[in-house]
């Protein structure tokens, strides 16, 4: 990267006066940059235009019922018709995973022959938005 030098027509912080300094290079005149203040509507706004990026990318969503750890000799022996104990009690509410992070818990229900699930419990909005990016 090539550099120019040039004298200015008031020197900043200079120890010698003008006449002294090498005048074989052209003389610019130097003055102070002027730049337009910056304006931003309000807060929310900002936010609400930064959240617009995002929001269409898909996230995996996974409901967990519950979990449980098998001895591999019991895990090859199951088949068609076996059970799995799990460590909830139907009564408690399944977990809703987003992103491998627990985001809210609810209820299952049956809505036209297919399970789905009632949200009852939400995380703290700022323990889900910290679980979203990692």
């Amino acid at each position: 990267m090539a550099h120019s030098r040039f004298a200015a027509t008031e020197p900043i912080g200079a120890t010698q006066p003008m006449s002294q300094m090498e005048s074989s290079e052209p003389q610019v005149e130097v003055q102070k940059a002027e730049f337009d203040t910056l304006q931003s509507g309000p807060r929310s706004e900002v936010k609400e235009r930064k959240l617009d990026i995002l929001l269409d990318l898909k996230l995996p969503l996974n409901i967990e019922l519950g979990r449980t750890s098998m001895q591999i000799k019991d895990i090859l022996e199951l088949e068609r018709g076996s059970l799995i104990e799990i460590d909830k009690y139907a009564t408690e509410p399944v977990d809703i995973w987003i992103n491998g992070k627990k985001m809210a818990e609810g209820e299952v229900i049956v809505v036209d022959k297919h399970f789905g699930v009632r949200i009852t419990n939400l995380v703290e909005t700022a323990e889900r938005i910290k679980g979203l990016g990692k």
